[in-house]
């Protein structure tokens, strides 16, 4: 069951490195502005802003890889820690983007579902 949940955390990370990507990286490019219905205007009216939030992504899926790391290196308090550090705050996001902006539905549950499958998984493991 630990296995599992870490195999959905890294995939969490893997989601949020590719959020970091179109934020920060290609937030102004055609393909980027559809995924997330902004115009060209509007994209590089909020360039900077993307380019922040972006990182706040790479940072959550950094945390959680290092916890996977620690973890697979046997330090389970400290790993265990990173790790729902990590994908805990990817699923909080999710849900206050689903309650800031519940047109925002879909984007919340494809930020926020394999975060949520890991805690519930990890937990799961960790306690049986």
């Amino acid at each position: 069951m630990i296995t599992t949940g870490l195999v959905f955390a890294a995939l969490a990370a893997v989601l949020h490195v590719y959020i970091f990507t179109m934020e920060s990286l290609t937030w102004t490019l055609p393909r980027t502005r559809a995924t997330f219905g902004t115009t060209a205007d509007e994209a590089e009216t909020t360039k900077l802003l993307a380019f922040n939030q972006g990182f706040y992504n790479l940072f959550l899926a950094i945390v959680t890889g290092i916890g996977i790391a620690g973890l697979a290196l046997g330090h389970h308090a400290v790993g265990a820690a990173l790790v729902f550090a990590g994908v805990g705050s990817m699923a909080a996001a999710a849900v206050v983007l689903l309650l800031s902006a519940p047109d925002k539905a879909r984007a919340a549950l494809t930020q926020g579902t394999l975060p949520v499958i890991a805690i519930v998984l990890l937990l799961l493991g960790l306690h049986s």
